[in-house]
């Protein structure tokens, strides 16, 4: 069952391999080693979720004069920062993952992540806050390109889909677990304490996923590219051994093995000249997909707090409480819709998910406007928008993630991630500015903005989106190293846009 074996041609780059490592991982059936995966890399999306919603359910206590005395504008903007911080170190760490591999950064990015969030806790004022929050920021962005591309390259093609949107939305269990912290720290003691003590929550958890993620190998995918053949077929190996003890035997895989170039590292001119002549659309697929979730997700999020302090009379100290079920309808949606994008697929399901959010988002603004719902009504019109929106934005990561070769899947996921959140970066900071205003139309301008971005992007996938469903990553993607196509593309083309 060799995995790679050496042809004996030398190109001007390295030795070509002919390989069936990648169906030999799809193949596989699920077993306890891919739970462990689930739990080693996908709670960084717990993580995440709990940080960000720390940060949002205190938003309104750390404008308390015991606190940070912030101004609402201030609280609004600590968000940014976070997301400056994101966007930075996706792009820094995202080129790293794809250099010297995906299991290195992801313990350093998660290091850089427990650092600053424990400085955190001991903030003084807005700047020393707010340059925390850039750079515990700059660690997560990192985890988004470590993570997904592990998580992609290590989990069957049968199951991708269903695996990586129900890993996205477990951000909103995080979500969910930070509202009640918030809520028990901020009324059970003192609030200049008690904010404090949540970002050491954070820390603690961090610490734990620290742990468990020694136990996870490197990407076979990665370190078969990378001129590390023969260390690829000893972890595959490892990995079908693991399997077979709760599986049994493994039949062999059945397509035929492809021929890859190893190279130590590709250059940037090379990897940017190949996506732009062979992946066009798919660049502004993943543009338009990653810039409507961001925004929608990053404008309301962090200052959905302030719009129930602020409007609806809604307690400081309880406002964090009316993110739970906003949480469970978001943790629900990449769950229940998740199984459809393997199923149905990719197009029907991102097009349809995106849409849907943006027309519930104009119906509920127009609701707002009108003094329609109360802060409890309104949560529910969330909690049923992000239902179909925590789906999509799931599905956006998954489409960066897959749609483009090895050796450039990270540094496309820190690209895509970047722009996409750069342009919605100053969002926070602009909703906090139309709250500020005490007008209800202001703030429906925002809400109109968001729902005409994610829209957009919905209309964009009907166009372009690739049916990607229980397809291997070679076939939809073939390596920039590969010297011949898998025996199936003639079926399913690598260049699919």
């Amino acid at each position: 069952m060799s995995a790679a074996t050496a042809t004996g041609e030398l190109g001007a780059t390295g030795r070509a391999v002919k390989t069936n490592i990648p169906k030999r991982l799809d193949r596989l059936p699920w077993s306890r080693w891919h739970w462990l995966v689930v739990i080693g890399l996908g709670i960084t999306w717990i993580l995440d979720g709990f940080e960000v919603t720390l940060v949002g359910s205190i938003a309104s206590a750390l404008t308390d004069k015991h606190t940070l005395a912030l101004t609402t504008h201030q609280a609004s903007s600590a968000g940014t920062f976070y997301l400056a911080g994101a966007v930075a170190g996706a792009l820094f760490f995202g080129y790293l993952t794809d250099r010297v591999g995906r299991k290195k950064l992801f313990m350093v990015t998660l290091g850089v992540y427990l650092l600053f969030t424990v400085a955190t806790a001991f903030s003084w004022n807005f700047a020393s806050f707010a340059a925390f929050r850039v750079l515990a920021g700059s660690g997560i962005g990192g985890e988004y390109a470590a993570i997904n591309s592990a998580i992609d390259e290590l989990i069957p093609a049968r199951v991708r889909g269903r695996v990586a949107l129900a890993i996205n939305g477990s951000w909103w269990v995080g979500a969910a677990g930070s509202a009640l912290a918030s809520y028990a720290l901020l009324n059970w003691m003192s609030a200049s304490i008690g904010w404090r003590l949540g970002f050491g929550v954070g820390a603690t958890l961090a610490l734990c996923i620290l742990a468990i993620r020694r136990f996870i190998p490197e990407s076979p995918r990665w370190l078969l590219t990378h001129g590390r053949a023969d260390e690829a077929e000893q972890v595959v190996r490892e990995i079908e051994a693991e399997v077979e003890k709760t599986a049994g035997p493994l039949p062999e895989p059945e397509d035929a093995p492809i021929e890859v170039e190893q190279r130590e590292h590709i250059g940037f001119v090379s990897i940017a000249k190949y996506v732009v002549k062979e992946y066009p659309a798919r660049g502004v697929l993943g543009l338009s997909l990653m810039t409507g979730q961001a925004f929608l997700y990053n404008a309301i999020f962090f200052t959905y707090t302030l719009v129930l302090t602020d409007f609806m009379g809604v307690s400081k100290t309880k406002a964090g409480l009316f993110l739970i079920p906003f949480a469970v309808g978001n943790f629900f949606g990449p769950l229940v819709l998740g199984p459809l994008f393997d199923s149905i697929g990719r197009k029907a399901m991102i097009s349809f998910t995106y849409i849907t959010s943006g027309v519930l988002l104009i119906i509920t603004g127009q609701l707002f406007v009108h003094h329609v719902v109360s802060a409890t009504t309104m949560t529910i019109c969330w909690s049923v928008i992000f239902f179909f929106a925590s789906a999509g934005a799931s599905a956006a990561y998954l489409t960066v993630s897959e749609l483009f070769p090895m050796e450039v899947r990270a540094m496309a996921i820190a690209l895509f991630y970047s722009v996409g959140t750069g342009f919605a970066i100053l969002s926070p900071t602009l909703f906090g500015a139309l709250i500020a205003t005490k007008s209800r139309t202001n703030v429906d301008y925002g809400y109109l903005l968001g729902a005409a971005l994610i829209v957009g992007a919905g209309l964009v996938a009907v166009f372009l989106a690739v049916n990607a469903e229980r397809r291997s990553l070679e076939d939809i993607a073939r390596p920039l190293t590969a010297r011949q196509r898998p025996a199936d593309t003639a079926a399913a083309p690598a260049r699919a846009r």
